[in-house]
Order: structure tokens, then C-alpha cells, then sequence
């Protein structure tokens, strides 16, 4: 399994990024995927999660409504759209692959995870 996140970077508060995720060494399209991301000095914190067929997405409280998580999976390729970023976004993002077609955000214990990319919010 090998997940590899691109598209961090900085980005002023109010403004957008997106993020992908390209999955290689499993069969994409029969596991949910999540992001998560974790900030210097906190715990991980559960940001989406998507269903292997992309038919059911679920969010954290603090992106509910920001962010967007969609999958490609004729691409293999997992995105996260992130909109009216806040300082508070600060984080090392990272993509993880769930063990089945469904996971429970923040509770479905994931196999896999990414090396991660960068997100910085701030004027």
C-alpha cells in the first residue's frame, strides 16, 4: 500500500486548497478513505471520511461545511477540498485507507497512512 498526499502548501485565511492523495498497491475502489491531520503539539483529529464508492461522506464538526472530500476511483485518487480556510486549518494533512467499503469517522480503525503534506493558514 503506498499513499502519497500533494497539494499542501500556504494559503491566506479565507482562501482554498485542494489536496490529493494517490493510492497505488491495493484495489482503491473497494476501501473507504479518510483524511486526517494533526497540529505541532495536538493529537490527530478525524477531519472526512468516504465510502469506497464515494456515496456517503461524513465530517468532522470543525470542516463540516468548509471542506469536501470526493474520490476518483478510475484515478485512484483520493481529494479533499478545502474552502474558507482558518488559521485553525494549520496542520500536517494525511490520507489514510480504511480496512473495508465503510468507516465511521474518528472511529474505524485505518491501515494504512501517508507521509502527510502541509497546510498553512495564516496572513
Amino acid at each position: 500500500v503506498q499513499l502519497v498526499e500533494s497539494g499542501g502548501g500556504s494559503a491566506q485565511p479565507g482562501g482554498s486548497l485542494r489536496l490529493s492523495c494517490a493510492a497505488s498497491g491495493f484495489t482503491f475502489s473497494r476501501y473507504a478513505m479518510s483524511w486526517a491531520r494533526q497540529a505541532p503539539g495536538k493529537g490527530l483529529e478525524w477531519v472526512a471520511t468516504i465510502s469506497s464508492a464515494g456515496d456517503s461522506t461524513s465530517y468532522g464538526d470543525s470542516v463540516k461545511g468548509r471542506f469536501t472530500i470526493s474520490r476518483d476511483n478510475t484515478e485512484n485518487t483520493l481529494y479533499l477540498q478545502m474552502s474558507s480556510l482558518k488559521p485553525e486549518d494549520t496542520a500536517l494533512y494525511y490520507c489514510l485507507k480504511a480496512p473495508g467499503r465503510t468507516a465511521v469517522l474518528g472511529t474505524t480503525l485505518h491501515d494504512s497512512r501517508g507521509q502527510g503534506t502541509q497546510v498553512t493558514v495564516s496572513s
